[in-house]
């Protein structure tokens, strides 16, 4: 492999227009086909396999034309101080109010608060519900303004208007924070290079990659039904890795320079040993992220895929595109150290350098490697005790900021129809193979109504034909609460004896349902995920460190990192600690997408550094030098740059923290202190101390093993000649057999 990407880099070096000009032209192409491109309509939230999505696609079925998929609002309503909703003057108020907005053209339904029972036991509150036609996201502009239009008439007559459900669903924004990320990454990279053109490269190629990826998930997201958060994902981990492997490949060019190799050799060098890791490296991160398809669910399925293109599009764009871009900058880009010799008069032989802080820090380890290896392993053990607390579930309404309408009229319906009416559970009672379906539907009922923490059961609500009905179930704790989980699941057992009785089917769905239903779905797959991806993954390591222990080491010290990573999470995010630092205005529990797709990303990340970090080692390990002087090596060449990577993506990932998305939020903060967990405590202390403890039996293989395992060559060994000029023909054979 390093002799092919060798040959490729000098090849993008010598026709660096040709190169510019394909990825200028893709990211045109990818920009073209986004603008015009049709604007993305609603995410299908589907969840095979649950009975919550069983029950949801039988509604569409016996129930045609109910536009399930469409928006809805609830438009809520709280008379003054003193005053009641009945009072005329604020009845009137309401009727004109719902009046106004049944006249909307994609409006289906709108129903009256007084005929429909929707005003509390005291008076004070009411609502109207509103259907329409089409989803949130394809609601025009003036239907939203109608909406907020009539809502601000009837609070210019005196009364406490809010809105609540989807209608008024806006696309998420980053926020500031983002460009503060890409700022931080840039000084972090001219203070590594001492350089603003050599700092400049990642940071552009990583923009191209990000456009044609992010441009590329626009263009198809009508087709295939991408979700916003899809794109800021992609953009997310695709900054984070475009960076890093630039980073890694003009760090080895600069390497490479300061052995006295010409440019062209230099950039062949660059891409064959550094662009190995990154082949690696890359190819690690998007096992993680294509592996999220074992959970089953699309929209997370979708998510992973996009991610995993986006990063595989910075690997062809660091192995292509930066060294055609260093052909470009020429001069401009200095050898290491050149600035340093420089200064002492063009020579750097006439004292011997001082050692950096990488030598320092790996000489320091590994005269105590066992004290080291116990204070990371209970730091990240503190850090993770929160993790124990982990509460999963789905935002809804009640996780909005206080100051967004829709938080408040969930606030308002808690108030004056008790804190589960925001999560109606819908019973489907499906009847069709009964004998008397009418009578089936009334045990139902009446067998929901015995059932603990149940405030209210409606009347069932049969199709036109008969065989299937609808019974809305108002629990007496809030959603996201462990007793409204033990409801849905009573409810479910109770369904199984009427069903095994009449043969008549109940199931339970709606919001509040398919949270739960999810949740289950994620914990249930977490493990067989984790075993598919760190298994694959540990057999790709084998193969690039040609060891059994260090893969296995790599893999514990992953799980230590996230870990504490969960645990961070779970403080800030459920607990409130730093909460208004972190722009958290509101705890509860964590999304139950985090832990699973925080273990895909923070996996393959991981193991970026250690391919980057290790592979330094194992190349000093092979070429002669001693376990011990193999670490310091590694540290001296790769520590700098690694701890530059590490801060890179931690900035990046911190961007994230400013978007209004709360999964976004939290996702950004979780992967940002994941990063720093797991470079600088696990791959910088304990890794070190760990190959320090191991010795030579860190690089032990079985005889067999090695001889039935192919030489991928990560360290370059091909490259290795006496001169500057090469593999030679007699290398070039041997790694073609190879």
């Amino acid at each position: 492999m390093a002799t092919f990407l060798y040959k490729l880099g000098r090849l993008a070096f010598r026709r660096r227009h040709f190169v510019a000009l394909i990825w200028v032209a893709l990211l045109t192409l990818a920009g073209v086909g986004a603008a015009s491109a049709p604007p993305a309509g609603t995410t299908s939230f589907s969840i095979p396999g649950t009975e919550a999505q069983k029950a949801f696609d039988l509604l569409e079925e016996r129930f045609p034309g109910t536009s399930a998929d469409g928006a809805t609002a609830r438009v809520v309503f709280k008379a003054p101080s003193g005053e009641k909703m009945t009072d005329a003057g604020n009845k009137a108020t309401v009727e004109k109010t719902v009046a106004d907005l049944a006249d909307g053209s994609e409006v289906s339904s709108v129903a009256d608060p007084y005929t429909g029972n929707a005003v509390s036991k005291d008076g004070t509150i009411a609502y109207a519900s509103v259907k329409y036609d089409v989803s949130g996201m394809e609601l025009e502009d003036t239907t939203k303004d109608a909406l907020e239009g009539a809502a601000q008439q009837a609070r210019d007559a005196g009364l406490t208007v809010e809105i609540g459900g989807d209608a008024l669903q806006a696309v998420p924004h980053t926020g500031a924070t983002e460009v503060i990320g890409i700022a931080v990454a840039a000084v972090v990279l001219v203070i590594t290079f001492g350089s603003l053109v050599a700092a400049g490269l990642p940071l552009l190629t990583a923009l191209i990659g990000v456009g044609i990826g992010v441009a590329s998930i626009t263009a198809l997201a009508g087709a295939l039904e991408l979700g916003s958060t899809t794109s800021i994902l992609a953009m997310m981990i695709g900054l984070a890795v475009g960076i890093d492997y630039a980073l890694f490949i003009v760090s080895r060019y600069r390497a490479e320079l300061a052995e006295g190799r010409e440019r062209e050799e230099a950039a062949g060098r660059a891409v064959g040993t550094a662009g190995s890791a990154v082949v690696f490296a890359g190819l690690t991160v998007v096992i993680a992220l294509v592996g999220l398809a074992v959970v089953n669910i699309p929209m997370l399925t979708k998510m992973g895929i996009a991610a995993a293109g986006t990063v595989a599009i910075a690997v062809l764009i660091a192995l292509t595109m930066v060294p055609a871009l260093l052909g470009y900058a020429g001069r401009r880009v200095k050898p290491a150290g050149a600035k340093n010799a420089k200064k002492k008069g063009g020579t750097t032989e006439a004292k011997p350098a001082k050692e950096n802080l990488g030598t320092r820090w790996a000489r320091f380890v590994v005269r105590r490697p066992l004290a080291v290896l116990l204070l990371g392993v209970v730091g990240l053990g503190a850090a993770a005790v929160p993790a124990a607390s982990l509460e999963l579930g789905l935002p809804d309404d009640g996780s909005q900021p206080t100051s967004t309408t829709q938080r408040r009229a969930y606030d308002l319906l808690s108030e004056g129809f008790g804190p589960g009416f925001n999560g109606p559970l819908m019973v489907v009672v499906d009847a069709k193979g009964s004998d008397a379906p009418q009578q089936v539907f009334t045990d139902v009922s009446d067998e929901i109504k015995g059932l603990d923490d149940v405030v209210a059961v409606t009347p069932p609500a049969p199709n036109k034909g008969g065989d299937t009905a609808t019974i809305t179930v108002i629990p007496d704790s809030k959603p996201s609460s462990v007793q409204t989980e033990d409801l849905v699941h009573a409810i479910r057992d109770a369904g199984a004896g009427i069903k095994a009785d009449t043969g008549a089917e109940t199931l339970v769905t709606g919001s509040t349902a398919m949270n739960i239903d999810v949740s289950e779905k994620l914990n249930d797959a977490l493990l067989p995920y984790l075993v598919l991806v760190v298994g694959l993954a540990f057999l790709l390591l084998i193969v690039v460190f040609r060891s059994i222990l260090v893969p296995l080491k790599a893999a514990l010290g992953f799980l230590l990192s996230v870990m504490a990573a969960l645990g961070a999470v779970v403080a800030v995010f459920q607990w409130g600690w730093l909460s208004g630092l972190m722009g958290v205005e509101e705890t509860g529990p964590v999304m139950s997408m985090m832990p699973i797709f925080m273990v895909g990303v923070v996996f393959g990340l991981a193991m970026d550094y250690e391919v980057f970090l290790v592979t330094r080692m194992r190349e000093a390990y092979v070429h002669g030098e001693t376990p011990d002087q193999a670490i310091v090596t590694g540290f001296k060449h790769g520590a700098r740059v690694v701890t530059a990577a590490a801060v890179i993506m931690m900035a990046v990932f911190a961007g994230f923290i400013g978007s209004s998305e709360s999964m976004v939020k939290m996702i950004g903060f979780g992967l940002a202190i994941a990063v720093f967990f797991d470079a600088f405590v696990v791959r910088m202390a304990i890794v070190p101390a760990v190959l320090a403890l191991l010795g030579k039996k860190a690089w032990w293989l079985p005889k067999w093993l090695d001889r039935a395992l192919p030489n991928v060559d990560v360290e370059g060994e091909g490259l290795r000649t006496d001169g500057d000029g090469g593999p030679g023909p007699d290398e070039d054979r041997e790694l073609a057999r190879t």
